[in-house]
């Protein structure tokens, strides 16, 4: 499992890399780059791959389009660890990006991330039709905007130090992490041009990966180390972050993702026996950095 993992992460870095290199260098590029490698397992393309598997899309188109996602996921991860938001100095193992280059050059390489993201799903090299790439820019942005990362960044920012309902800390880690993985599972439907009720349903689906990936952050940042974990850990708590471990405790949250897992294969049983690809992802999402 480790290896698949591994062999996409390099593929996707290769893609970026030359993506770049394509382009005119300018002072950003090395803070830009700075953020995007080589960090990071490349999760959210695995579960892209999985989901693409069932849909036998090409390889290399959701190579593509799983470097665009990457994109958007460290220009959140550079902005996340400002001061003014989590305040990280630590991120994959090494200083954050504000550390290193400062705040407004982080800030800066994070934008052009994110419209990088978009440059990378338009480029005519991305062998789909042109309705299906206006299909997927539509549906990433709505991913990371205020109906996605960055609304849910703003809820668990206002949450801190505050009582929270199970419900509302479940939309904010859904909005702040599980609306990337949707993105990542509908892709492969909305490509294959499926009707809205396909698409909704591996959306919903994306959503509890998402969701499951959140709480195995989060009792990471409980449990784990710092080393293995690339980031300084135990900081939820300092800060009283609204999290499930803190509202239902640490062993009842493993049981919780334990059930959100068993619901997702479940759930993407009946689309499909394909799953056991995603399985393996799933498990692995549960017991990294243990």
């Amino acid at each position: 499992m480790k290896n698949k993992i591994i062999r996409v992460a390099e593929d996707t870095n290769l893609f970026l890399k030359k993506f770049i290199k394509k382009q005119k260098k300018t002072e950003l590029v090395t803070a830009m780059e700075y953020g995007l490698f080589p960090g990071g397992k490349k999760i959210r393309s695995k579960i892209l791959l999985d989901i693409g598997v069932i849909f036998k899309i090409r390889y290399k188109t959701l190579i593509a389009i799983g470097a665009a996602v990457e994109c958007i996921h460290a220009y959140s991860l550079i902005h996340d660890d400002l001061p003014c938001m989590d305040n990280d100095k630590l991120r994959r193992g090494k200083p954050s990006t504000h550390i290193k280059f400062g705040e407004s050059t982080a800030v800066l390489a994070g934008n052009s991330l994110l419209t990088m993201a978009f440059e990378i799903l338009t480029s005519s090299s991305l062998k789909i039709n042109e309705k299906t790439k206006v299909d997927l820019v539509q549906k990433l942005s709505e991913s990371s905007g205020h109906l996605g990362i960055a609304g849910g960044q703003y809820l668990d920012l206002s949450f801190e130090k505050k009582k929270i309902s199970k419900n509302k800390i479940i939309d904010m880690e859904i909005k702040k992490t599980g609306k990337l993985f949707s993105f990542c599972c509908a892709v492969p439907a909305i490509i294959k041009r499926k009707n809205n009720k396909d698409i909704k349903f591996f959306e919903n689906i994306g959503a509890n990966i998402g969701l499951l990936f959140q709480i195995a952050d989060d009792l990471i940042d409980f449990k784990g180390s710092s080393k293995i974990a690339g980031k300084i850990t135990g900081k939820d708590k300092k800060k009283g972050k609204a999290t499930l471990i803190s509202l239902l405790g640490y062993k009842n949250a493993i049981k919780y993702s334990n059930k959100i897992k068993f619901k997702i294969i479940k759930d993407l049983n009946r689309y499909s026996s394909k799953t056991n690809n995603l399985n393996e992802t799933l498990d692995y999402i549960l017991t990294r950095n243990k």
